[in-house]
C-alpha cells in the first residue's frame, strides 16, 4: 500500500514531469527518501516514535495553553471585579464630596440669605425714618415748598446721548436716595436738568454724596426747599472737597445708609457704563 501510493505520487512529482518547476528534483528525492523510511521497519518505528513524540509535545502544549488561557481570563476576571469596586468607591466618594459641597453652599446661601434680608431690613428701616422725617418736615413751614435740586453736567449740542444721562439713567442714578416727584431735562439748555424730590432728606442726601457717572461727573447745587442749618450750595464734582470732608458733616444716624448707598451707586455706575458700552457698539455695527 506504501509503494502503491508512492508509485502515484512518484508519477505526478517526477522532474521529467515537472520541468519547469525548480523544486521538482528536491520533492522527488524527499519522497524517495519517505519510501525508504516507511519500507525499512526500524526506521518506521523510529518515525512513528518521533511523530507520537510530537504529537504529545504539541498536546501538553495545548493543555497548557489552555491553562495559561484560563489563569489569564481568571486575572483578567479578577482585575474587572477591583476596577469595578474602585469605580464604586470612587463614585461613592464622589456622590459624598458632592453632597457635601451641596451643603457647604446651602449653609453659605443661608447666611447670605439671612444677611441680604437684614440689610434690606435696615434700608426699610433707614426709609422709614426717612419717610417719617420728611412727613415731621411738610408740616412745618419749609414742608410747604418740595425740595428741588439743580443738576448739571458737560454735555455739547450735537451729542445725541446728552452726555451719558438720559431721562432714565437720571432716575437710576437719584431715586435710590427716596422718591422722585419730578425730573425735567431742559431742552434749551444742553446739561441741565432739575430734579422734585419728595423728603428734604432724600434731597439733602443727594446733593452730599451723589458723583454721576465717572467720565462725565454731575453738579449738583440746591434750586429750592433747601434747609435753613445748611446754607449754600454743595457741588457733587471732581473739583469738590474731598470725600472725608463731607463724610464729617454726615450724622451719626446717616453712616449706615451713606455706606449702603454708596455701595449700590458703585454698582449702578458699573452697570450703567457697562450699558453705554454695548449702546455704543450696537450703534457701530449699524
Amino acid at each position: 500500500q506504501v509503494k502503491k501510493a508512492y508509485r502515484q505520487k512518484a508519477l505526478t512529482c517526477h522532474p521529467d514531469k515537472n520541468p519547469d518547476n525548480p523544486r521538482a528534483a528536491e520533492v522527488f528525492h524527499q519522497l524517495s527518501q519517505a519510501l525508504a523510511v516507511l519500507t525499512d521497519a526500524a526506521a518506521r518505528a523510529a518515525y512513528d516514535k518521533v511523530r507520537k513524540a510530537k504529537k504529545q509535545a504539541a498536546e501538553r502544549t495545548q493543555k497548557l495553553d489552555e491553562k495559561r488561557k484560563k489563569v489569564k481570563l481568571d486575572l483578567e476576571a479578577r482585575e474587572r471585579e477591583a476596577q469595578t469596586r474602585e469605580s464604586e468607591e470612587e463614585d461613592i466618594r464622589i456622590t459624598r464630596s458632592l453632597e457635601q459641597e451641596i451643603i457647604r453652599l446651602r449653609e453659605e446661601g443661608s447666611r447670605q440669605l439671612e444677611e441680604q434680608q437684614r440689610l434690606i431690613q435696615e434700608q426699610i428701616r433707614l426709609e422709614r425714618e426717612q419717610h417719617i422725617q420728611g412727613k415731621q418736615e411738610g408740616n412745618g413751614a419749609e414742608g410747604k415748598i418740595t425740595p428741588k435740586l439743580k443738576l448739571k453736567w458737560k454735555c455739547s449740542k450735537e451729542d445725541e446721548t446728552r452726555g451719558g444721562y438720559s431721562k432714565d439713567v437720571l432716575l437710576r442714578i437719584l431715586q435710590k436716595y427716596g422718591d422722585v416727584l419730578n425730573l425735567l431735562i431742559s431742552s434749551r439748555k444742553t446739561g441741565s436738568a432739575v430734579v422734585e424730590f419728595a423728603t428734604v432728606k432724600a434731597a439733602e442726601m443727594a446733593v452730599k454724596n451723589e458723583v454721576g457717572l465717572i467720565n462725565n461727573p454731575l453738579k449738583i447745587s440746591w434750586l429750592e426747599g433747601q434747609p435753613r442749618n445748611n446754607p449754600g450750595s454743595v457741588l457733587s464734582d471732581s473739583t469738590s472737597q474731598p470725600r472725608t470732608s463731607q463724610a464729617s458733616v454726615v450724622s451719626e444716624r446717616d453712616y449706615e445708609s451713606l455706606v449702603m448707598m454708596r455701595m449700590r451707586q458703585a454698582a449702578e455706575r458699573q452697570q450703567l457704563i457697562e450699558q453705554l458700552k454695548r449702546e455704543d457698539e450696537e450703534e457701530s455695527h449699524t
